[in-house]
């Protein structure tokens, strides 16, 4: 079995993890180990940011995201009560 039929590694994926945390760039998760291969090798022509920049975006991405919010947020709109007595506000139709 070459490395264009079998699963990626064990070791492989913690490098790619590491490799793209180190870069501060994502991946899409490999289905082989030469696709696993292939996005190691493109992550190590990149340049390495510096730990507090990896930090400080880190930091910035999750302040946006509480932010924002998103479509599973609780909005006001949808509840009634505050703390333990908070409820979902029943619509009327």
């Amino acid at each position: 079995m070459n490395a264009t039929d079998r699963s990626p590694s064990t070791k492989q994926l913690r490098f790619l993890h590491n490799l793209a945390e180190q870069r501060g760039e994502s991946f899409a998760y490999p289905r082989t180990a030469a696709q696993a291969s292939a996005e190691i090798e493109r992550l190590k022509g990149r340049k390495r940011g510096s730990y507090t920049e990896r930090r400080i975006e880190r930091r910035q991405v999750s302040r946006d995201m509480a932010e924002r919010g998103g479509a599973a947020a609780v909005r006001e709109s949808e509840i009634v009560g505050y703390g333990s007595s908070a409820r979902w506000k029943v619509s009327e139709r």
